[in-house]
């Protein structure tokens, strides 16, 4: 990591303890891109469809000679080994390609998320000390809006639009520059130690958080993944609507199938319509979405006019998928949904349910070969089978922090609290069982004190919404005098219904027969509609924040 100055990174002695699996070697030196991409072609595979687009095939022989060209775009400009490349892209087969150009000259892919606004732009592009940004054009404005405050020379390049506009502009048009570049490129090695990717996270809770992966946690995570959860081969085609900008569908299409050779099918944009008739467009074999993408689909009035025979597996992650989702899709197509659990800060997933022969309930499975997991108490003891307590997780990936020194040591102190004895402290709460089963809890932030109970209220959640009026729901702890935290279910109600202190109180009994008493919501709230990100994640401090001001407020009459 010669190029990197020192203080662009923690000391050492607040890094994770790392594991290497033995089934997985990392080689000293290597190019990640020859061995997702280029291997393929090298062992004969070269004429396998690598990516399917719209009506668009793109085989590995064909992607390896794009990305061959970007490699001689970026080397044009100056981009050397380490050198930090932006990627803000729609899902398009350009957006792989790119990926893996940058990987050649062994410089640095840094996605950035297309929902960010001008001000995150610029952010990461300073933080990250861009020297080129790879930007499909409708996505451009925000870049153009943030580019006064670039404070380097980054070379914006384009993807799609007219050339003569791109350029007046000052940018540099994508297809202009690889009309006249060679398809045969010299791929440069790197030592493992180097940095492979520097994943931001979202930005919810202040500016984002540059997370940095070293060239050996992308080798080992995109096989671990591969073999234990998706399981693709050449002929299977994983497919899904996760932007390949963001940090999740940046590993789920930029690098783990390709750990496999198997093909991708990108979707531009998630409507319900749109993902099945992909599916069956594509003959795509492994699904994986949000939760709230399958919720979605189960409501479609036409979704049994689709043809799902070539799917074998449906995965998830991200937030709670609940029981009452996964009952309703293994009733309508015969199949589970596979759930696991992983973090921008562990490059992708960490724990799976896929290795065993049915899922397990509603857990997250277990932790994947090659990494431990333990539960602690709040006195830092471990904790027993089915016990509530903080997810600590250690393995081939880890979290490390760019740039901690920034922001008046911001994230140096965010790495202190975060690694404890070597794990990472995912900051999840959790359950294990005797098996070694997980059972998500909820964000620990998200976790409620009430009358000296520690709750989870993912639980409860998945209470509420066995009632049929339920369409969505969240659960949230509002301070009461009395009770330190009251539990507040927020509930959105299916078309039909209308708030009632009855309705309220017929949820509510009906929780009673999964739940304890000193569970059981204090209080109903009916809402419109549940907020949730983009990525659909529930946003409870926006729940808390807002509630004084909601209307609708019932308190269950249950004895």
């Amino acid at each position: 990591m010669s190029k990197i100055p020192a203080d662009y990174l923690p000391p050492k002695e607040l890094w994770p303890s790392y594991t290497e699996p033995a089934e997985f070697p990392v080689p000293d030196q290597l190019n990640l891109a020859e061995f997702l991409l280029d291997r393929h072609v090298k062992e004969g595979r070269g004429d396998n469809v690598a990516i399917l687009f719209g009506d668009q095939k793109m085989t590995y022989k064909e992607l390896l000679a794009l990305a061959n060209k970007f490699a001689n775009v970026l080397t044009s400009l100056g981009v050397e080994a380490q050198d930090r490349v932006g990627i803000r892209m729609t899902n398009q087969p350009q957006a792989v390609a790119i990926n893996f150009g940058i990987m050649k000259v062994g410089a640095i892919p840094v996605p950035v998320s297309p929902l960010w606004a001008k001000e995150e732009v610029a952010f990461v592009t300073n933080n990250a000390e861009f020297k080129a940004f790879a930007v499909s054009f409708p996505l451009l404005p925000a870049v153009e809006e943030a580019k006064p405050e670039f404070e380097f020379d980054t070379k914006v390049i384009v993807v799609g639009g007219k050339p003569e506009d791109i350029e007046a502009k000052g940018f540099i048009s994508f297809e202009k520059a690889i009309a006249t570049a060679s398809d045969q490129f010299e791929n440069v090695k790197v030592s493992k130690e180097d940095i492979g990717v520097i994943l931001y996270t979202s930005g919810t809770t202040g500016q984002p958080k540059g997370c940095v992966h070293f060239v050996r946690e992308i080798f080992v995570e995109s096989q671990l993944v591969n073999k234990y959860v998706y399981k693709l081969g050449p002929g299977d085609v994983l497919g899904g609507s996760a932007p390949v900008s963001f940090a999740a569908g940046y590993g789920t299409f930029c690098l783990i199938p390709f750990a496999g050779g198997a093909a991708i099918s990108l979707l531009p944009k998630f409507t319900p319509d749109d993902m099945m008739a992909t599916i069956q467009k594509h003959k795509v074999t492994v699904v994986t979405g949000l939760p709230t993408a399958y919720r979605k689909l189960l409501e479609m009035p036409n979704f049994d006019d689709y043809d799902l025979s070539s799917v074998r597996m449906y995965t998830t992650g991200g937030d709670a998928l609940t029981a009452k989702t996964l009952a309703q899709w293994q009733a309508k197509t015969g199949k589970p949904i596979w759930e696991g659990l992983g973090a921008t800060e562990m490059v992708h997933l960490v724990t799976s349910n896929t290795m065993g022969d049915m899922p397990v309930g509603d857990s997250i499975g277990k932790a994947l070969p090659g990494f431990e997991v333990k539960v602690i108490r709040e006195d830092g003891t471990e904790a027993g089978p089915g016990e509530v307590g903080s997810m600590l997780v250690k393995g081939p990936t880890g979290t490390v922090y760019w740039k901690p020194y920034v922001q008046d040591n911001r994230l140096l102190k965010t790495m202190k609290k975060g690694i404890k004895d070597g794990w990472n402290m995912m900051g999840d709460a959790v359950m294990m069982d005797k098996d070694g089963y997980i059972f998500f809890q909820a964000r620990e932030d998200d976790m409620i004190k009430s009358s000296g109970y520690r709750l989870g209220p993912t639980e409860i959640e998945d209470a509420i919404m066995r009632h049929p009026a339920v369409r969505d729901n969240a659960v949230v702890g509002i301070p009461d005098e009395v009770l330190g935290q009251k539990v507040v279910a927020m509930v959105e109600l299916e078309s039909g219904h209308t708030p009632s202190q009855e309705l309220a109180d017929e949820i509510v009994k009906s929780c009673m027969d999964v739940l304890a008493k000193y569970k059981l919501p204090r209080e109903v709230v009916f809402l419109e509609s549940i907020p949730r990100t983009p990525t659909g994640k529930i946003i409870k401090k926006d729940l808390r924040k807002n509630y004084p001001e909601y209307p609708n407020k019932f308190t269950p009459q249950i004895k």
